[in-house]
């Protein structure tokens, strides 16, 4: 029997900590989306549907490569301050490459990355 693997991520709506819980030190990785506000600058001179556009497009793009390291594990959870880790979810929902992936969501506030370590070491320590 394989041992199953654990994936925390923290997450607001422009960048998410991946760590993966080990017995090593957990290391984070970060993901961020490529809608800043810079971008949000540029693309709202061009109009406000093009930047809605350009944002769905970015939104779209992180979540994709999200799931594209979230695929690599067994257990899931997604914590954070906003509702990006809900809209993760049921994109998630869509795919059946994620059908056997146990994937949970919890609300959590900012936290440093030591925070955010502890809290994955505490929730997976309990399954």
């Amino acid at each position: 029997m394989t041992k199953s693997k654990y994936l925390g991520i923290w997450m607001d709506h422009a960048r998410a900590n991946l760590m993966e819980y080990t017995t090593e030190p957990i290391q984070t990785v970060t993901i961020e989306c490529g809608f800043t506000h810079e971008v949000e600058t540029e693309v709202l001179d061009k109009g406000e549907s093009m930047m809605l556009n350009k944002q769905k497009q970015q939104q779209s793009d992180y979540y994709k490569k999200l799931g594209e390291a979230i695929v690599h594990y067994d257990n899931v959870i997604l914590f954070g301050p906003t509702n990006a880790k809900v809209e993760l979810l049921n994109t998630l929902k869509e795919d059946l490459h994620f059908k056997n992936i146990k994937i949970e969501v919890t609300g959590a506030d900012k936290m440093t990355e030591n925070q955010q370590h502890a809290f994955v070491r505490e929730y997976f320590s309990k399954n």
